[in-house]
């Protein structure tokens, strides 16, 4: 069986759908701490209610933050659990700052709740966490940056223009906001737990993570939440960088297919660049005229000259040392794929 934190956000959901789908027993943990940082925008009761539809399903509603709440459900399936696949989070870069404590608690602590209780617990156990690409800060801002017509891009000299960002360019030495900083505390805490402990962990840093299913709010999921403001006729601000700022996106099923080939063959203390890399990306520009074609409607939206503190103005992972090491997985949702399910799914609501 499988423990899924989270469960009721977008990768948490697609896991669980996809792993009872592959006969496995799965216990999603999950408060619905969304509503409180997000409204009812980020509310994901539904989602939960109909996970609980799911015969191989177990709900508990419980704070990744209570280690003895969590405890009382990994001594209840000690010894059964295959994988812990870690999605709960404070998932928004705006979000993190107007409460620190609370997002840190929930980013940081929850996790390493989760990684002592798996080795206590569970020491055989895979552990996957869903990292992000804020733990490398503003780094990669200071790469030789250059504007085209409807995007910004990388020099063509510089080699990440080749294949997008690796695992070597770093954490240290940069700004990387208070979600990034939360969220680099627990990669680095899994990553120790793995190297330290000898426990089957990786993190996977991923570009934007997106679907049909995300509940895109203002201030987490960009691409989701693009998407229902033109649709909705809602008006959106575009903070900095012209709206030419890149990010790469990976469809939740994808990447919850990458968890699949990780728990299959578990290595310790592994770091994991993922998104849809030069496979799947785009600038909110692009995005902006790609939706508004699909939907028929005129998105209403500004350009502010303020940008977000610490944010990326290219990113573009470099997704090839996990298919190094998995070569059967590989990307199956193109930007086109991503938004059209986005955008038909949006209009029949």
């Amino acid at each position: 069986m499988l423990i899924v934190t989270g469960a009721g956000g977008l990768i948490g959901s697609q896991a669980v759908e996809y792993f009872t789908n592959a006969g496995f027993d799965v216990v999603g943990i999950d408060n619905n701490m969304r509503s409180y940082f997000f409204g009812s925008d980020g509310d994901v009761s539904s989602t939960i209610s109909s996970l609980q539809s799911i015969k191989r399903y177990t709900h508990f509603d419980t704070d990744i933050r209570n280690f003895d709440l969590l405890q009382s459900i990994f001594k209840r399936y000690a010894g059964n659990i295959t994988a812990i696949i870690h999605c709960a989070a404070q998932p928004s870069h705006d979000w993190a700052c107007k409460e620190p404590i609370t997002d840190f608690t929930v980013n940081a602590v929850g996790t390493v709740n989760l990684l002592e209780l798996c080795r206590k617990y569970s020491p055989n156990a895979a552990f996957i966490f869903t990292s992000t690409n804020k733990v490398y800060g503003d780094k990669p801002n200071y790469l030789p940056l250059v504007e085209l017509e409807t995007r910004w891009s990388i020099d063509p000299i510089h080699h990440y223009s080749l294949n997008g960002i690796d695992e070597s360019i770093g954490l240290d030495s940069t700004l990387h906001s208070i979600f990034g900083a939360s969220k680099a505390s627990a990669d680095l805490m899994v990553q120790e737990y793995g190297r330290y402990f000898g426990m089957k962990t990786a993190c996977f840093r991923g570009g934007c993570l997106t679907g049909p299913n995300h509940q895109g709010t203002e201030l987490h999921g960009f691409l989701s939440y693009l998407v229902k403001a033109c649709v909705r006729e809602k008006n959106y601000t575009v903070f900095g960088y012209k709206g030419k700022q890149v990010r790469d996106n990976i469809h939740s099923y994808d990447l919850v297919c990458a968890f699949d080939y990780f728990i299959k063959d578990p290595r310790p203390g592994e770091v994991y660049n993922i998104g849809g890399g030069t496979y799947a990306n785009i600038s909110m520009i692009e995005a902006i005229n790609k939706i508004q074609d699909l939907s028929g409607k005129e998105m209403k939206y500004e350009i502010s000259e303020k940008s977000r503190i610490g944010d990326h103005i290219w990113y573009v992972s470099d997704i090839r040392k996990f298919i190094n090491h998995f070569p059967g997985w590989k990307i199956t949702k193109s930007i086109d794929n991503i938004l059209e399910e986005m955008v038909s799914k949006e209009c029949e609501m």
